[in-house]
């Protein structure tokens, strides 16, 4: 963290820095503790307070002048009064996630993630990332491919995800890239970048993406002139980011992201306004005469933050922000352009807690209280609860987000060493009032910003390496190769049955990959692997005989695909393969037999209301056009047995086109509550490739 005043009551123990060797420390230090016998907690703290980069905030009692500045004062006396932040000196000889838990539902960076570099040289002024990972530290290509070696057969992943704060600045990207293709291309697996910098997009990287498939690219220009981009220190002209556009479209990728600010320092209508010339210079193409496919372009608002330039900057009004955006969204409305902003009142909440004091940790219990909960979803952010809450708790709102700080006031985070020092931001602070640049110290050039000791602590590169031209890739095809396909039988019971289709899919093709079965891809801009699904399954219904095909471009035993269940989720498990043909995968069933056990009551109230004397039971429903269809569920009933005194077997119609679940029968039929039928637990009993033809 680099700032924890607002929370920090809630914490005994905050790490400031690099974790990858305190947290050992950490855990060292609680062992030995807890073996001692003690029950003192603050002994174990004061113990952690000695270690460097740990914050026991209890150990710090904060302090109000008049003017409401918060100062902190150690409670121990000769106690240290600041905070030092660790730095992990050199990435090659950390510890590596390279078997990372692989989660069976679908993250939001469903990849593999390789972390190429920590910390970024490029002097933003808005930046907390780019002051607080300082020195630049990068990983060697060789130790990339041997954690990307260990981790891609553990975790199944089709994407590997080159990480860092400005990726195109690594110094072995080409080379890195081109090993990783040489490797995995074959296997289909994907390279992406996150955010890239403008003028650092070259024919050759976008060679190297577009091997496999074109993953997305964002390009942050940040703002729309150059005179800001030269206030904030963004290091990119207006050519570059028309470049790196340009090449992208005219290499066949049809979506670029783009990332601005509203509210920087010295905004001007002159620089909104750039932002949408800009747009519209990129969507005409006129760097090379091609027409736009599709951009997005993501705006918020500007939020100064702890430990860089900036921090003393006010951030601009509620209203402001509400008027900046607007007239974004009403200038941004042409066609090709995507537009999505930042809700304003989120950006002020955001600005109020990351330059607050410790007032601010019973503004959180109060909103909490209130009902505030999961803010991040749109749909259950409460502006209204929240100003209630500041309300009651007499936070000054402009106090903390719109004023102005003075370079000699007292912040909340003052007592936590960055390593960057405060002169140095106060001289970047100035300049930039002045609109001059401060160069990327990548080059050699110091630019004394106080994290360096040159000893220990120090930039570390790689060398640029090439090695030849991008290579091609030779892929097996559908067309001319000949392929074998296998039909294969899987299970889905007890917990499995609540994970959705999709779910469930990403799970088997992880595993396909992680068994180190050769499935066989599809062609064209996305390559899928040719893995096909019988009808599926609807959440909360079990079944012993579900059916998946999957094409592979290498004769296996049919026996080998059990290795599956190695790396499938419990209840899911391959149960039967066999080898196949089109003709029996295209079968399709005439009605599917289900197993209900309930409760003995739920069952009596079910013969209670039979069907012998009930007319024909009506489901109105809308399909996918939103048109009012209507359904007689009596029609779809095969037949109803009674097994015993738990059980019944039922047997719906599928060849109608219409989709009927065990569940609406139970409540709809047989007239159980939705409670009542939720005890019930339904088993799929009719194996998918046998066709049912007598007519019970």
């Amino acid at each position: 963290m680099s700032n924890p005043e607002p929370v920090a009551d809630f914490f005994d123990a905050i790490v400031i820095g690099d974790g990858e060797t305190i947290i050992v420390r950490i855990a060292e230090a609680w062992i030995a503790w807890n073996q001692s016998g003690s029950k003192d907690k603050n002994e174990i703290l004061k113990i952690w307070s000695d270690l460097e980069g740990v914050y026991v905030p209890q150990f710090f009692k904060p302090c109000f002048d008049n003017k409401g500045f918060q100062t902190l004062v150690p409670v121990f006396p000769g106690k240290k009064c600041f905070v030092k932040r660790i730095i992990e000196k050199d990435l090659e000889i950390l510890p590596f996630p390279d078997k990372p838990v692989v989660p069976y539902g679908r993250p939001i960076h469903d990849r593999l993630r390789l972390e190429i570099a920590r910390g970024c040289t490029r002097g933003c002024r808005f930046c907390q990332a780019g002051m607080i990972y300082r020195p630049v530290r990068e990983r060697s290509v060789e130790k990339l491919l041997s954690i990307a070696e260990k981790s891609i057969p553990q975790t199944g992943y089709e994407d590997i995800s080159l990480l860092s704060l400005s990726t195109g600045d690594y110094g072995c990207l080409s080379f890195l890239m081109q090993e990783l293709m040489a490797r995995y291309a074959k296997e289909h697996i994907a390279i992406s970048l996150p955010s890239v910098r403008a003028g650092t997009l070259s024919p050759e990287l976008l060679n190297f993406i577009k091997e496999v498939r074109k993953t997305g690219f964002t390009i942050a220009p940040e703002a729309g002139t150059q005179r800001l981009r030269n206030v904030i220190n963004k290091n990119v002209s207006e050519a570059e980011i028309i470049e790196s556009v340009s090449q992208s479209f005219m290499m066949g990728w049809q979506i670029i992201k783009l990332y601005f600010m509203t509210g920087l320092p010295t905004e001007t209508k002159e620089d909104l306004q750039g932002i949408v010339d800009l747009v519209q210079i990129l969507r005409k193409g006129k760097a090379t005469g091609q027409r736009f496919r599709k951009i997005n372009v993501s705006v918020t608002t500007f939020i100064p933050k702890p430990h860089v330039p900036f921090q003393w900057a006010g951030q601009i009004s509620l209203a402001q922000s509400r008027e900046n955006i607007q007239r974004l969204k009403q200038d941004l409305k042409m066609p090709g352009v995507d537009f999505k902003w930042q809700i304003p009142e989120v950006s002020l909440l955001e600005g109020l807690f990351a330059r607050g004091d410790r007032r601010l940790s019973r503004l959180i219990v109060t909103a909490y209280q209130k009902g505030c909960r999961f803010d991040g979803w749109t749909d259950h952010f409460q502006y209204s609860k929240w100003l209630e809450a500041i309300e009651e708790n007499g936070i000054d709102l402009d106090f903390f987000t719109t004023r102005q700080r003075g370079e000699t006031e007292t912040l909340p985070w003052d007592h936590i060493e960055s390593g960057v020092t405060k002169e140095y931001l106060i001289r970047e602070w100035k300049k930039a009032m002045n609109g001059q640049n401060t160069e990327d110290c990548r080059s050699g050039i110091c630019n004394d910003c106080g994290v360096c000791d040159f000893q220990t602590i120090k930039p570390r590169v790689t060398i640029n390496s090439r090695v030849g031209p991008a290579s091609i890739i030779e892929r097996k095809t559908i067309n001319g190769y000949k392929d074998r396909m296998y039909r294969i039988t899987y299970t889905k019971r007890h917990q499995a049955k609540y994970f959705g289709h999709l779910e469930m899919v990403n799970s088997i093709l992880k595993a396909i990959r992680r068994a180190g079965i050769p499935v066989l891809y599809s062609e064209g801009f996305h390559p899928k692997p040719r893995v096909s699904f019988d009808d599926p399954l609807p959440i909360g219904i079990e079944s012993d005989s579900e059916l998946f095909t999957i094409r592979v471009t290498d004769y296996i035993k049919p026996g080998d695909m059990f290795k599956l269940n190695q790396y499938l989720p419990d209840g899911i498990r391959v149960v039967d393969c066999r080898i196949t043909s089109k003709k029996i995968h295209s079968e399709k069933i005439s009605a599917i037999s289900y197993e209900v056990t309930m409760p003995e009551l739920c069952l009596d109230k079910c013969k209670k209301d039979g069907l012998d004397n009930r007319d024909g039971i009506v489901l109105e429903y809308k399909d996918k056009k939103g048109k009012l269809k209507k359904i007689d569920l009596k029609d779809m009933l095969y037949n109803v047995d009674i097994i015993d005194d738990n059980r019944m077997n039922i047997v719906i119609r599928n060849d109608s086109g219409k989709t009927i679940r065990p569940f609406e029968i139970l409540t709809h039929v047989f007239s159980l509550s939705e409670q009542e039928a939720r005890q019930a637990t339904v088993l799929k009993t009719t194996p998918q490739d046998r066709m049912i033809i007598n007519n019970v």
